[in-house]
């Protein structure tokens, strides 16, 4: 579990990046989520778009892609989703300390 600086110093490092995803008419598939959980152990950070002719609701995409993919959810923002993972192979981020 992310804490709330943790989560304010990822969207910082989000805010640059551009969607690599994008969850359309067809909602959350099993695919898209394995290709997301791939991009997540590359990158760690990534932004997923929900675009206007989804049907589902963008709180249940974004938890849906977060369970998916086992990532934190870092920020729903309009229709944009900032999905986090601690990568095994490829760690490049540093968090902040959870304060004691």
């Amino acid at each position: 579990m992310l804490t709330g600086k943790q989560k304010r110093f990822l969207r910082a490092e989000a805010h640059h990046l551009t969607p690599i995803f994008q969850v359309g008419k067809g909602g959350v598939s099993d695919e898209m989520t394995k290709q997301i959980r791939e991009a997540l152990e590359v990158r760690e950070l990534i932004k997923v778009r929900i675009l206007d002719n989804c049907e589902d609701d963008k709180q249940e995409v974004a938890e849906a892609l977060a369970k998916g993919t086992r990532a934190e959810l870092v920020q729903l923002i309009g229709l944009t989703v900032v999905l986090y993972k601690e990568s095994r192979n490829n760690k490049k981020i540093v968090l902040p300390k959870a304060a004691k």
